[in-house]
């Protein structure tokens, strides 16, 4: 069975998605209808802008979703049996599936990624990524720091889990996991914020709103989705699963696990870099990743 996925901020890149908008006239059109809901011309920053452009957290989101979404819609020959993203990856795995219109969820995503800026400046925080440590090992020295916010925010992958909160707790955490529980690694990373953890409450809520009066429809095949790792398609469901899903972790490895579980023999990532290929080859070594 064929599995699509979509990767999240951190996979862009300048000049993604420019050879689709001068080689397809489906994509350029998506492409300049994106700039017009948008109210700025978001091509410019994703085919000829700067890596500094780029990494703004109101650019980032709407570039990766764009070039993701544009080349699942401009490749109609091939429907996959199931779907899923990773982190804001999830909202266009719901376009190709059918349970999200292109503009509601560009709409939506634009809406998050300001939300989340808010948020960050809020209530300021980071991430760390912890290499080579059993997840239960990290979730209890999480649960033990009673000083701030400490969280697990991304399952990545066996032996990769990203944690989320305040950056006294972040650096009380790193310095246990890594000097009593020996984790090869415990390395800060250059994020806009604290994202996946309860920081994340005001952008939440903003976000709430704006998903509550968004018609969602039924997918044409399921959805595996981040808070839970299972499969979805009662659209309800799908609605509150992404409100949950900023203050939630992200079950990566939960989900490839499911997938394949459910007969996912195939996964083909869709959009900006490879970060997903080399998730899911560790999570599965027995399944193609394309």
């Amino acid at each position: 069975m064929k599995a699509f996925v979509f990767p999240g901020q951190g996979s862009q890149y300048v000049g993604m998605g420019k050879e689709l908008y001068e080689t397809n006239e489906k994509a350029k059109n998506l492409f300049e209808q994106a700039n017009e809901l948008l109210g700025f011309r978001i091509t410019d920053l994703m085919f000829a802008g700067s890596d500094e452009d780029l990494r703004q957290t109101k650019v980032t989101q709407p570039a990766v979703f764009l070039d993701s979404v544009i080349q699942a819609l401009t490749r109609e020959a091939e429907q996959p049996d199931m779907v899923a993203g990773h982190s804001l990856g999830e909202f266009s795995s719901l376009v190709a599936c059918g349970a999200l219109s292109f503009e509601d969820a560009l709409r939506l995503v634009s809406k998050r990624a300001h939300a989340m800026q808010k948020a960050c400046e809020q209530n300021p925080g980071t991430m760390a990524a912890i290499i080579a440590l059993p997840d239960e090992t990290v979730e209890e020295v999480c649960s033990a720091i009673t000083e701030g916010c400490v969280v697990p925010a991304n399952y990545n992958c066996p032996g990769q889990l990203v944690i989320s909160g305040d950056e006294t707790a972040i650096d009380k955490a790193c310095e246990i996991l890594k000097n009593e529980k020996q984790a090869k690694r415990a390395l800060k990373l250059t994020v806009g914020g604290a994202f996946h953890s309860p920081l994340m409450e005001p952008a939440r809520q903003e976000l709430e709103e704006a998903i509550r009066v968004t018609p969602f429809h039924t997918p044409t095949c399921p959805i595996y989705q981040n808070v839970d790792g299972k499969p979805h398609t009662d659209p309800e469901e799908i609605k509150q699963n992404l409100i949950a899903q900023l203050t939630s972790p992200v079950r990566w490895t939960q989900t490839v696990q499911q997938m394949v579980a459910d007969g996912a023999d195939e996964f083909t990532e869709i959009g900006p870099g490879k970060v997903l290929r080399g998730l899911i080859s560790k999570i599965d070594k027995t399944v193609t990743v394309l």
